[in-house]
């Protein structure tokens, strides 16, 4: 068996279910993996060792309970977890690796790890991540940055950076991240783990500290598509408290694993294959959609024209959204405040001034003025009638096609400080994970080889609510090949 740390979410489920393992154990084994490695990756703002230990000798009793009683317990239950700093975890601190909340402790759990905590799942602790979720590498937090665990020169990818190298470091089995405009996918993509953005509306938003609300989505980070199956089982379905929350019934997305994809129709976008590639990726992703037709998918050209639109249409909704959600920050109810001389409206503006970092401020700058008197057509209404361009587009090629294939980055993960003073070069590094928060569908990022010694993501994009066929496609493929095994030297 291998060491306890290194156990994915099933193998670990299983073993504590049978007794053989204990959750204080397994616990005690993650939280001295966190002491060996996080002072090199950073992967972690705030690590919960007494509550963790406390947690696990209580799972450890329902699962005994359980065993006595000849039932079975919840799938998660004893399993250690890690949670994205930007959902509310009550009496934890939740900072959003920002000046602004540092000291901000909620009273309340967020729906998606309330429902964790109901299975017995161990909060180990809360990940680092691009400030309010604004990023694409762990650099933009207020604290500190994150490194890859492939190569802690490197970004792990952002904005869900820290819960994907704790994840692909063994520091936590699964993670709870956000996605916006592929703040789950790309940090899984960089890091070499799975992980998967679910339909929007498919996951609770509740608890989660808002950047841009109607691109928001909560999913799991983890080792495989088995391993995010577990996990979307627990958060899934609806909840009264988030008006946006999809009524549909949760299938049973672990019975859909079954491995067969003979006769799935994948379409492969031209459009995301597009200039600007690493050589090396482009190799490692057609590899990939090689392997899926021989396992007996149908691999089809399909065209997703108005891509090129995308990434303009992103940055003018999302900074929109933020400039409104942040307005909330004005030192005066909650967070950070300036005290000193001035009026309300000095205090107001240095309390932003200092509580905010230049890439949030920079967005809520973009955002006000697309809102503004004046521009809001040009700009606002515009990008709001790109996006239906978009949806439509997908809807068209869900017609033909079961589902898509694709890069998750047109780069591997790059050098700290490559890219953090040049925006628009870090922005495209989103290129093809940003048109599937536009339409609200879900997506998955899969380990799929190597370029320049570092992990390559596949991208599965689904139509609404195909998380089960994005699933098992994913599962067909980590049964054919290794490359979710692979571990880091870190």
């Amino acid at each position: 068996m291998p060491e306890l740390w290194q156990l994915s979410v099933t193998e670990a489920s299983r073993l504590l279910a049978r007794r053989e393992i204990s959750s204080v154990a397994l616990t005690d084994a993650c939280l001295d993996r966190i002491a060996a490695v996080d002072g090199r990756l950073s992967a972690y703002i705030t690590v919960t060792a007494d509550a963790a230990r406390r947690q696990a000798a209580a799972a450890d009793r329902r699962l005994a309970a359980h065993r006595h009683a000849g039932s079975r317990p919840d799938p998660l239950t004893g399993v250690p977890m890690q949670v994205k700093d930007l959902l509310c975890t009550n009496g934890v601190p939740t900072t959003c690796a920002s000046r602004m909340l540092a000291e901000y402790v909620p009273v309340y759990d967020a729906t998606a790890v309330a429902r964790l905590r109901a299975q017995d799942a161990v909060l180990l602790g809360k990940g680092n991540l691009d400030e309010f979720g604004m990023g694409s590498s762990t650099e933009n937090s207020a604290f500190f940055p994150t490194r890859n665990p492939w190569d802690t020169a490197r970004v792990p990818g952002g904005s869900s950076g820290g819960s994907a190298a704790a994840v692909a470091a063994g520091a936590a089995p699964f993670a709870l991240g956000t996605d916006t405009g592929g703040s789950i996918r790309q940090p899984a993509a960089f890091c070499g783990i799975t992980g998967l953005k679910p339909t929007y509306g498919r996951v609770s938003r509740y608890g989660l500290v808002a950047y841009a609300s109607s691109l928001d989505q909560i999913g799991p980070l983890a080792r495989d598509a088995a391993d995010c199956a577990l996990v979307l089982q627990a958060i899934a379905g609806h909840d009264p408290r988030d008006a946006t929350s999809l009524p549909d019934a949760v299938p049973d997305y672990t019975a859909a694993l079954t491995g067969d994809i003979a006769g799935l129709r994948l379409g492969v976008p031209g459009e995301y294959f597009a200039g600007g590639m690493d050589a090396g990726v482009r190799n490692s992703v057609t590899t990939a959609i090689d392997k899926l037709a021989s396992l007996g998918a149908e691999i089809r050209e399909v065209s997703l024209p108005t891509t090129e639109y995308a990434l303009a249409c992103y940055y003018i909704i999302a900074p929109s959204e933020c400039s409104a959600n942040l307005a909330r920050y004005d030192g005066v109810k909650y967070g950070y405040s300036h005290q000193g001389d001035g009026d309300l409206w000095q205090a107001m503006e240095r309390t932003r001034q200092h509580g905010f970092g230049p890439e949030v401020k920079r967005r809520i700058m973009l955002g006000a003025f697309a809102l503004s008197s004046g521009y809001y057509d040009a700009y606002y209404r515009k990008a709001q009638q790109v996006r239906t361009l978009i949806r439509q587009d997908f809807t068209r090629v869900f017609n033909e096609v079961d589902a898509l294939v694709s890069p998750v980055s047109p780069v591997v993960a790059f050098p700290i400080g490559e890219r953090a003073d040049d925006p628009l070069r870090m922005y495209l590094v989103d290129i093809y994970t940003l048109p599937v928060n536009i339409a609200g569908l879900p997506a998955l990022s899969i380990p799929c080889g190597f370029a320049d010694g570092l992990p390559v993501g596949l991208q599965l994009i689904g139509p609404h609510l195909a998380e089960p066929t994005l699933l098992n496609i994913a599962h067909s493929y980590q049964q054919a090949t290794d490359w979710h095994r692979q571990r880091p030297p870190v």
